[in-house]
């Protein structure tokens, strides 16, 4: 039975899932950049690393929720990397969304040195993180993936084996294609209804009684209508995901029409200085087009 983690990438989502585990009664060695975020979690009872290396070398399980595919390779592969610390069976599991091709580059390696790896990207946002009820889409062998599941259990409700090495991260590209495309449906929707002159929040509350409903009018509307674009999911994060979704695409000889808008909306919210708001803030970009600003009334 797992006891003890090692957990790099301590931001908006890193932070909640470690405290979740160690509410579970994991033991847990944290690593970060940020010293800020090191320190809010060893107040708690985590143990504090230096490295990614430091973080792995005690630990029979490794966990690793950093921003892109470039830090993935870094802090587990690269010098003072987890690899570097990690025992022979040992099985890192990276939550970050990254590439296919770099999750199963990753698996590789660490194969390569006896060690285990799992691929599990999540969705739910921050608030997800936070209550514990993410969704965890997880790509390796099945009998590894059946060891890590209590671990998931304690972060996710819904907790999904999706197939071999990538497709966690095959699963995750689909969610972000339903979900960038849900947000600019619901932004669309909203500018619509304000320019028609009518009230867009109670367009809102009768769409969410019908077959409209969605977590993301629920939510991302609400977000719309009060204007509050603190980063729940940031623009950049979902920007990213998109350019890996399309890349894909590519190699796939495959055309994703929506996709393909969403990009250009991205690099458009990244133009008005958005790419560090939340990814609903994509409304400002409709907005400006349509010279109408959602608000109620």
């Amino acid at each position: 039975m797992i006891e003890r983690i090692g957990f790099v990438g301590l931001g908006l989502m890193g932070t909640p899932m470690s405290k979740n585990l160690m509410d579970a009664g994991y033991k847990l060695t944290v690593h970060d950049i940020d010293r800020e975020a090191i320190q809010n979690l060893v107040a708690l009872g985590a143990t504090e690393a230096a490295s990614p290396k430091e973080a792995s070398i005690s630990a029979e399980l490794v966990i690793t929720m950093v921003p892109n595919d470039q830090i993935v390779e870094e802090v587990v592969t690269g010098k003072d990397g987890c690899i570097e610390g990690m025992g022979e069976g040992v099985i890192l599991v990276d939550m970050s969304t990254i590439s296919p091709t770099t999750a199963r580059r990753v698996a590789e390696n660490l194969e390569q040195n006896n060690m285990e790896m799992l691929d599990a990207p999540v969705s739910g946002g921050d608030v997800g993180a936070i209550e514990g009820t993410l969704s965890i889409m997880v790509g390796g062998k099945q009998e590894i993936f059946e060891r890590v599941l209590p671990v998931f259990e304690k972060m996710g409700k819904n907790v999904s084996h999706i197939g071999d090495h990538g497709a966690g991260q095959v699963a995750k590209a689909s969610n972000q294609i339903i979900v960038a495309l849900t947000i600019e449906a619901v932004a669309e929707a909203l500018i619509f209804a304000k320019k028609s002159g009518v009230d867009p929040e109670k367009v809102r509350n009768a769409l969410l009684g019908g077959f409209a409903q969605s977590r993301i009018l629920e939510l991302h509307g609400q977000r719309m209508l009060d204007r509050n674009f603190e980063p729940g999911g940031r623009a950049s994060l979902h920007k990213k995901d998109t350019e890996i979704a399309m890349s894909m695409a590519k190699e796939l000889g495959m055309y994703l029409p929506g996709t393909a808008l969403m990009s250009h909306l991205w690099n458009s919210l990244a133009a008005h200085g958005g790419l560090d708001w939340d990814h609903s803030a994509v409304l400002k970009v409709l907005e400006s087009m349509s010279k109408t600003e959602v608000v109620p009334g």
